[in-house]
């Protein structure tokens, strides 16, 4: 399942060429990943009350077409689960018009905050945490 999120392009996020700051499109991508776990249910003060936190392991950003102050865009989320420790998301940055401006890839995991080490099915645990799991795709 697709997760997206609105965002309007702020004037203070512009860089000296006057589009997108390049940094801000990882906020971006960052802000969509936890409305997404919002809405599925997994708060942040969830995540830390269980005894777990999602890291960001690798990210691609591929930018494809400029932003500028005041365009709006859809931050999309969808999770791809695999086997083992890590799972892997894809996130399209798109205008109104449907034009993708970036597309971010992640690699992750959920980090164990007492061990400090990467939980062995980050799925199953974010199912049994999730209010909404088919928003994460499970």
């Amino acid at each position: 399942m697709t997760f997206s999120v609105p965002v309007v392009v702020r004037g203070y996020e512009l860089d000296t060429q006057g589009h997108l700051n390049q940094a801000v499109y990882l906020q971006y991508a960052e802000h969509a990943r936890w409305e997404l776990l919002r809405a599925a249910g997994v708060a942040q003060e969830k995540l830390i009350e269980s005894g777990v936190g999602p890291v960001v392991l690798e990210t691609n950003i591929k930018y494809s077409r400029e932003l500028r102050g005041g365009d709006e865009v859809t931050i999309s989320c969808e999770f791809a689960w695999t086997e083992g420790k890590v799972f892997r998301m894809r996130q399209l940055i798109r205008k109104l018009d449907g034009a993708v401006s970036a597309e971010v890839a992640v690699v992750g995991g959920l980090l164990d905050l007492t061990e400090r080490k990467l939980v062995a099915d980050p799925g199953e645990r974010f199912r049994a945490l999730a209010e909404r799991p088919d928003l994460l795709g499970l």
